[in-house]
């Protein structure tokens, strides 16, 4: 979602201007979607429901779902809670996504995916779940209030409206009506309203899974069977763009990335199910994406923060589409992606790490990437040390959410002050960099990564970044920030920790610990890091665990000035070594005192 600024229209002016067909189609669907309320307003019904065939609606097969059921929750559910994004006062009032977020209607789901493993509950739950969703659609009357606003909300609720009208057991005609009723209304508004051109990204994956359910309710219509042609053909498309050839994301985001997967099983299970030709053509993708995320997850099933997220799910918390067999993980200890442009190394002593060499996001607006280039995270034995800040929010914070999105707030190099892009909204980005593809190969002792961005050529005078990587003897990764151009500039390098890491020195280094996991680092030379921690002014030391949710976090970091070719950092991380002057006799300080490149 987007914040509505000047900023923001500024730059879709500029977008606009150069594509016709896109300013052509917003045109209409702005127009469109002012004559639908206009008439709404009026007391017109729009658009005329067509009859639903139920029968054809008994005979659909619903998804297949794998279920952690959470203990107390459905009686929970069943006293009115909602699942709720966190608030922090006056700031979520001026955030949709937390009004949004039980609007999805995703408690209704859980419902119904727990009453088929619990048959004596069953008809209570399915009544109950039928219930909240005709209370909910005569409380939110098509098209008016803020539930409509984004066709991408309208397209997550029609599957919970399909479940729930799939397992009334005696159907009432005015609740069969309703349900269908709204299944039609939403389809025919996201159809209307689809995020396409320079909005495409996992908004129009949520339309077309809409879409998909929509048109198989509705396969005896017209309109439904369009729908049904337009979300497959969309989804089929779009899983070669934004599933990248290595399984990467393409919007730069590790948790969109699990999100739209899970919508794509959801939707290739339902196809399967219901004999809707197309699953085929999704799967390729689908399993290479898998194998992606399987790469970055640690001991625990975790992912580290990777860009954008707004902890939304495909399907319901604690609900996912079910998995026809565990995707295999790739056994070896270094994991190269070159398109979405990550290396991952993992080894048995429980170390994972990943070193972010990938462009800035899905152009032409960038909207979920973060400014991270040459980033790096860490963690051992599933216990997180060097993290991603995260996201904290998307509106109404404007300062948190430019910090969250900042070089500033990763674990990189930041040159005079500026972001590797340029913030032009709260999710649109100019300017955007690329990164060289990273030279990675293994030597005796260990395993070599190397990459340069560009983000800051645009400064005057421009600069390159360069980062090589050393791992060795399994335990020790040894940076290096080279860094090239004219003038005189401003580094600062930042290394983020998690708010439950303990900072302690040691001599001229720094103990990290976890619950148990420690990491030794330092600057080798004379360079020195200060500890910061939870600074508001500049902001420096943060980090969101959760979407709406903010800690005061520890940062080590070490300033320089001076003409690029002078300036350079030295960083040695161990997992072993509580001291770090030894290094100089190493593989490490050979590279250091020859100046060779990796």
């Amino acid at each position: 979602m987007m914040n509505d600024d000047s900023g923001q229209k500024t730059l879709y002016l500029r977008i606009l201007r150069s594509s016709p067909q896109e300013a052509v189609y917003r045109a209409r669907r702005a127009l469109t979607a002012r004559a639908v309320k206009l008439a709404a307003a009026g007391g017109m019904t729009v658009p005329r429901i067509p009859p639903v065939d139920m029968a054809r609606v008994r005979q659909l097969e619903t998804p297949r779902f794998d279920i952690r059921p959470e203990s107390g929750l459905i009686a929970q559910i069943l006293n009115g809670k909602r699942f709720l994004l966190q608030e922090d006062g006056a700031e979520s009032a001026a955030d949709p996504r937390m009004l949004w977020e039980p609007a999805r209607l995703q408690h209704l789901t859980y419902l119904l995916a727990c009453a088929s493993e619990r048959p004596d509950d069953a008809p209570a739950l399915r009544q109950a779940a039928v219930s909240m969703a005709l209370q909910w659609l005569d409380g939110n009357p098509f098209p008016r209030g803020p539930h409509y606003a984004s066709p991408m909300e309208c397209g997550l609720r029609i599957p919970v409206f399909f479940y729930c009208l799939k397992v009334m057991d005696d159907p009432r005609p005015e609740a069969a009506r309703a349900l269908a009723g709204a299944i039609y209304r939403h389809a025919w508004w996201v159809e209307k309203r689809l995020s396409l051109y320079s909005s495409l990204g996992n908004h129009t994956i949520c339309e077309c899974v809409g879409l998909l359910f929509a048109g198989a309710v509705f396969r005896n219509t017209g309109a439904g069977r369009r729908w049904l042609s337009r979300g497959v053909e969309i989804l089929k498309r779009e899983v070669r763009h934004q599933v990248l050839d290595d399984g990467g994301p393409a919007e730069q985001s590790l948790a969109y990335h699990r999100f739209v997967l899970d919508l794509y099983r959801l939707a290739a299970d339902f196809m399967e199910r219901n004999g809707i030709e197309g699953s085929a053509a999704l799967k390729p993708g689908l399993l290479s994406g898998e194998r992606f995320l399987a790469a970055f997850e640690d001991r625990a099933g975790n992912l580290p923060d990777i860009g954008d997220s707004d902890d939304g799910h495909a399907v319901a918390p604690g609900v996912r589409p079910k998995k026809e067999k565990a995707v295999e993980k790739d056994p070896g200890e270094y994991r190269h992606f070159p398109d979405a442009g990550y290396t991952v190394i993992h080894t048995d002593a429980g170390l994972r790490f990943t070193f972010d060499h990938g462009p800035l996001g899905m152009p032409p607006l960038f909207n979920h990437g973060h400014a991270d280039a040459l980033s790096v995270t860490l963690s051992v034995c599933g216990r997180d040390i060097l993290v991603d800040p995260g996201t904290y929010r998307y509106n109404g914070a404007p300062k948190w959410r430019s910090y969250f999105k900042s070089t500033r707030a990763h674990s990189t190099v930041t040159i005079d002050g500026a972001d590797q892009a340029v913030q032009e909204t709260g999710f649109i980005w100019s300017n955007p960099y690329e990164c060289e593809p990273a030279a990675c190969g293994t030597i005796e002792d260990g395993f070599l990564m190397e990459s340069v961005h560009t983000g800051y050529r645009r400064l005057n005078p421009p600069v390159a970044h360069r980062r090589s990587i050393l791992f060795s003897n399994r335990s020790t990764f040894t940076i290096r920030d080279t860094f090239e151009g004219e003038g005189a500039h401003d580094f600062e390098l930042n290394f983020h920790f998690h708010p439950d890491v303990k900072l302690v020195r040691q001599g001229r280094g720094w103990s990290a610990e976890n619950a148990g996991s420690r990491i030794f680092m330092g600057l080798t030379g004379e360079d020195e890091f200060h500890e910061v921690r939870g600074l508001e002014s500049p902001l420096l030391g943060w980090f969101s665990p959760a979407y709406g949710a903010r800690a005061a976090s520890s940062v080590l970091t070490c300033r320089k000035k001076g003409h690029p070719c002078a300036v350079n950092f030295l960083t040695v991380i161990s997992l072993t070594l509580p001291t770090i002057e030894h290094v100089h006799s190493g593989k490490a300080g050979e590279l250091w005192k020859t100046g060779s490149r990796f």
